[in-house]
């Protein structure tokens, strides 16, 4: 099991709108992964661990898959359309991570 993690790390001046995140982009990209996506979790960052200190990501968005070679079956169909819509949510180019599930409960 894989974990493909998109992250907006936070930034001075950056826009974020989450309103679209959640009611456009987010139902978009789980509509074109289909199945392969084995599950999905969108986690919006509130602070960092000292009080009063901004969260390290706005956003993060999380999706696993069986493998990586299932993950790439599964976007990159679609890779042009789904990185296309970013600009209309948000001007924090993400940072993509993909990562072996070791644990999970």
């Amino acid at each position: 099991m894989i974990k493909v993690s998109v992250l907006y790390p936070q930034k001075d001046g950056a826009t974020f709108d989450a309103d679209y995140y959640f009611a456009k982009h987010i139902p978009m990209v789980v509509a074109k992964f289909g199945g392969a996506a084995k599950s999905v979790s969108v986690e919006q960052g509130l602070s960092g661990g000292a009080p009063g200190s901004a969260a390290a990501f706005v956003m993060m968005a999380h999706f696993t898959f069986d493998s990586i070679p299932a993950f790439q079956a599964a976007f990159g169909p679609h890779a042009a359309e789904i990185m296309g819509d970013i600009p209309n949510y948000t001007s924090i180019e993400p940072t993509l991570q993909i990562s072996e599930v070791r644990v999970a409960t």
